[in-house]
């Protein structure tokens, strides 16, 4: 396998290959990683685009603006209406999709505006082991996604951004708020907003890796396995409790597995991932 320094050489000459791009940029590290490196390369040329929508936490959008902001990048803040998709408040297993067809449809149009023909996303190699319909999308839309192509795995994005000072090199993952809800479920703005709420209490009481799963008028929390303890101490709990409550939870459960990227997705098939060679 490539060493670290010799992927990162390749992502350098591949970005002045495309010479101009737009980055899909969420904020997280493989994104983020992505536009430090492309910013790094091309400058101006580069520009990131945050999609806005009621399933992204408001506060992971405000953190999307500050990091773009130290990065110096051209920043580009779209709103998206995919919860005006039919399909996609229906929640079926393929959601995804009609979210990515969404984003990437605004992606290629801003890309299209700045005469560029390069759109890219931060998949990398090991996005591969979960269901993700939303490369489907991305095939539609010719976007392409670097750190795959040239086999980045998570540790190797963690560690380049580290490289690079990224203050999210060791940002947990956090996927968007419509994956909390099991398939079948309507997603709804008020739905989207209770989970963030919750999710919001859970960090402002230092749990930094949690999600809270939507199952009607009860909540079930995922916290790392370390932390259940912590979670479940009578403190903790009158406190979860009351500001659930607020957000219009009747019952919250605590899930003994803790948490687990992708765990609504258990059992489905994953999706068929094409890869380019650069």
């Amino acid at each position: 396998m490539p060493s670290l320094d010799n992927k990162i050489t390749r992502l350098r000459e591949l970005l002045v290959s495309l010479d101009r791009v737009v980055v899909c940029f969420s904020g997280g590290v493989d994104s983020a990683y992505l536009l430090a490196e492309a910013v790094g390369v091309l400058g101006d040329r580069a520009t990131a685009l945050t999609a806005v929508s009621p399933s992204l936490a408001p506060e992971e959008g405000a953190g999307a603006t500050r990091l773009a902001n130290q990065l110096g990048a051209r920043h580009v803040l779209v709103d998206t209406h995919e919860l005006d998709d039919a399909r996609y408040a229906a929640n079926p297993v393929n959601r995804c999709y009609f979210c990515k067809t969404e984003v990437y449809t605004s992606a290629v149009a801003e890309a299209g505006r700045l005469g560029t023909a390069h759109v890219l996303d931060g998949f990398n190699v090991d996005d591969r082991g979960d269901h993700r319909p939303g490369r489907q999308a991305a095939g539609e839309h010719d976007v392409r996604s670097p750190l795959d192509e040239l086999g980045f795995a998570k540790a190797d994005i963690r560690e380049a951004a580290r490289r690079l000072g990224l203050p999210v090199w060791d940002k947990p993952a956090l996927a968007c708020l419509s994956s909390r809800f099991p398939y079948g479920v309507a997603i709804t703005a008020e739905r989207l907003t209770r989970v963030a709420t919750c999710e919001h209490a859970l960090r402002d009481l230092g749990f930094s890796i949690c999600r809270v799963r939507f199952h009607d008028r009860m909540a079930s929390i995922e916290v790392d396995p370390s932390e259940i303890p912590r979670l479940q101490t009578p403190a903790v709990q009158a406190e979860v409790r009351r500001r659930f409550r607020e957000a219009g939870f009747d019952n919250v459960t605590v899930d003994p597995r803790g948490y687990r990227s992708g765990s609504l997705n258990e059992g489905l098939p994953l999706a068929v991932v094409e890869t380019t060679t650069a």
